[in-house]
């Protein structure tokens, strides 16, 4: 039986996931998080197999907590869902030691080939989520700008994206004020941006924020 986590901010898309998982008879709901601080206490309790998390929640975000639950159980698999099928971030999750990648749009029977495949040590990205990528790193003008940020650029972005402060955002992701600052400002410069605003704006051009949600 392989034991999922589930993690995601709305509970609608939990309340989804688990009807999609409850039909599986090889997989078993072993918990459900609404942050990545949640995530972390339920890995160390119920020790799943496969965790379903969110990219972008509220607090310390899907890339900081992957990176945090894998600290705590190295075999654990991670599988990372977003609402975005062009998500700048599949490299960066990538990178924190996710294996999968899926849009939480996807057919109810790829998510259970992707929690089949990463627990038996396969890595799994959506087909669509994959062809978008090609085509990403094939028209070099139509390159998303974010793509160049680091891991750790990126986790500070989006905590900014959230409307989060200096202060805040070293608290969420144990750095300092002055780091959080120094990435603050090597986002604009890689961005080629001078404050939040524009920051926000560029979000919205290109796809990591909707007008009508963050998430």
């Amino acid at each position: 039986m392989i034991k999922v986590l589930l993690v995601d901010d709305h509970e609608l898309i939990r309340t989804g996931v688990r009807g999609i998982l409850d039909k599986a008879p090889d997989i078993e709901v072993s918990g459900e998080a609404s942050t990545g601080e949640e995530a972390i206490e339920l890995v160390k309790q119920n020790s799943p197999d496969v965790v379903l998390m969110d990219v972008n929640m509220p607090g310390m975000g899907g890339i900081e907590a992957t990176r945090r639950v894998l600290r705590i159980k190295s075999d654990l698999k991670v599988i990372a869902l977003t609402v975005l099928d062009d998500d700048p971030f599949p490299s960066r999750l990538h990178e924190v030691g996710a294996m999968g990648f899926l849009t939480k749009g996807c057919p109810a029977d790829e998510m259970l080939r992707a929690i089949r495949a990463v627990n038996n040590g396969h890595h799994y990205i959506s087909s669509e989520v994959a062809r978008k990528h090609t085509l990403m790193e094939w028209q070099g003008n139509a390159e998303n700008p974010f793509k160049g940020l680091s891991s750790r650029e990126t986790q500070v972005l989006l905590q900014i994206l959230e409307g989060q402060k200096n202060q805040e955002i070293s608290d969420i992701l144990s750095l300092s004020p002055k780091t959080v600052s120094t990435y603050r400002q090597r986002i604009y410069e890689k961005l080629d941006i001078n404050n939040d605003v524009e920051l926000t704006r560029l979000a919205y051009r290109h796809g990591i924020l909707k007008d009508s949600e963050k998430h």
